[in-house]
Order: structure tokens, then sequence, then C-alpha cells
């Protein structure tokens, strides 16, 4: 079996999908969970970008069939975390208008991450280091000060934390280790982009967020395909079983092995 072979096998993504037969699956399978969880529903971090806007749709489907076949409401919460001003914020609260979400709040992280970033900067200069945080550094911090509000408010409600991390993500270890990558549950993984994409428009997920340029939001002019140097067409070829260049296929293998630590268990002795 060829290093593709195992990576496509390992994340269990399929050559072609049906796009309603996986949104059939993927909201079968949040409800069964918060049914078995004994939780009052799903929050879901909504950035703007497709793949938290796929997310979107699934758990509204979810908690809207567990309402009507329990008699009980749950709630899908859809929360905004933007860091100061966010160009594109507009796109995150046209989501939860097309999927209707009733429940919503914006939390501005700017306050807490520029606070974090100085005490990393005050401990630096203890050590005789003085600079600023690192960008990278600083991203991080972002993405994992946006998980902390989100579990702090999923406790308050008794919700789960659904991530977004999908395969396309998985194989480059393209999300910040317990950032956006700490949830309880993903119904994303085991599509690619391309998948994303499909499953998308069959939700109908508004158009400008399905076509808009993919972005982890950690840094302004931030894209990842110029991050990765990498298409998300390449990408999911690959995953799909397809031919691909050889520069595509070194750098996406060479990106797994490198993040494996990422998608595994935290070693012990």
């Amino acid at each position: 079996m060829s290093l593709q072979e195992q990576i496509v096998k390992e994340l269990g993504v399929k050559p072609e999908i049906d796009p309603q037969q996986e949104i059939r699956k993927r909201v079968d399978f949040l409800k069964d969970y918060v049914r078995k969880s004994g939780t009052a529903g799903l929050l879901i971090a909504i950035s703007g970008g497709i793949d938290s806007a796929v997310a979107t749709g699934l758990c509204k489907l979810a908690t809207d069939e567990l309402s009507e076949e329990t008699g009980k409401e749950y709630m899908t919460l859809g929360v905004f975390q933007p860091y100061g001003e966010q160009v594109d914020i507009s796109d995150s609260y046209e989501v939860a208008e097309a999927f209707k979400l009733k429940h919503r709040v914006e939390t501005n992280i700017q306050e807490a991450v520029d606070e974090i970033a100085l005490e990393v900067e005050h401990s630096l200069k203890s050590i005789g280091i003085s600079r600023h945080i690192s960008r990278g550094g600083k991203g991080n911090v972002k993405a994992r000060t946006r998980m902390v509000t989100q579990y702090a408010l999923a406790f308050e409600l008794n919700l789960l934390v659904v991530g977004t991390d999908h395969a396309s993500e998985a194989i480059t270890g393209f999300y910040t280790k317990w950032g956006d990558g700490a949830v309880d549950i993903t119904p994303l993984s085991t599509l690619n982009k391309r998948q994303v994409r499909q499953v998308a428009a069959a939700l109908g997920v508004p158009g400008a967020v399905v076509t808009k340029a993919p972005t982890a939001g950690l840094w302004e002019g931030q894209t990842d395909e110029d991050e990765l140097g990498i298409t998300y067409d390449e990408n999911s070829d690959y995953l799909e079983g397809k031919p691909v260049s050889d520069a595509a296929r070194e750098k996406l293998e060479k990106q797994y092995v490198k993040t494996a630590h990422k998608r595994n268990t935290i070693p012990g002795i």
C-alpha cells in the first residue's frame, strides 16, 4: 500500500460523495451524540468561512430535528469571535441568517489576546529576550482564546463544542493544536475541501461564503493556500486517490508526517 493510500484510508475520505446522503449521515451523527451526552445542544463558532458555515447548517438541522422529535428545545448557539474589527464579520451574520439561528452571541477576543501577548513579552524580557510576540505565536493565542471562550459558554449552557476541521486540514495539520483542533465533535472530518463545498451548495450556504478564499483569520491578509503553498484542488485530488504533481505529493506527505503529533494522542509512559 502506498503512503497516499494509507493516508486516504486513515482519514476516511471517499473518492466521490452524494451531498444529500452526507448531510443526512452527519446530521444523524450529531443528533445521536447529543442524545447520548445528555447535553442541551451544540455550539458552533461562525468565522465567516465555508467550513463553519457547513457545520452551522448541519448543527441547526440536528437540533431542529431533535426538538421536533422529543418535544424538548435543543439549541444551536452561533458564536462570532472577531479580533477587534473583522472586515468580513457580515459573512458570519449572513450565515446565521441563512440557517435562521435564534441563538447567537459575539465575543470580541482582542483584549484577552493582547493581555496574554503582553504577559508573554514580559516573560521573555525576564529571561533576556526583548521582542514582541511572533506573528505565528499570537495567531495561536487567538485560536486558543477563541476556544477557551467557546468552552466557557458551552459549560454554562450545557452544550457540545463543534469543530470544523476536515480531511484537507488534517493531512496538512493546518489547525492550531488545543485551539480550533480542541473540540467535542467533528462532523466534517472525513470530507475534503472540495466535498465540503459540495455539501455547502446542497445546504444552501450563502454564495459569497462558498467562493471566498479560505483563511484561518489569524492575521491580516492570511490565506490557507498561500501559507501552505498548495491549492485545495491539489489537496482534494490527493485525498480522492487521484494523481497529483510530484511537488504537491511531496509537500502533502511531508506535512502529514511533520504534523502527526496533532492527530495522535498525547504520548506518555
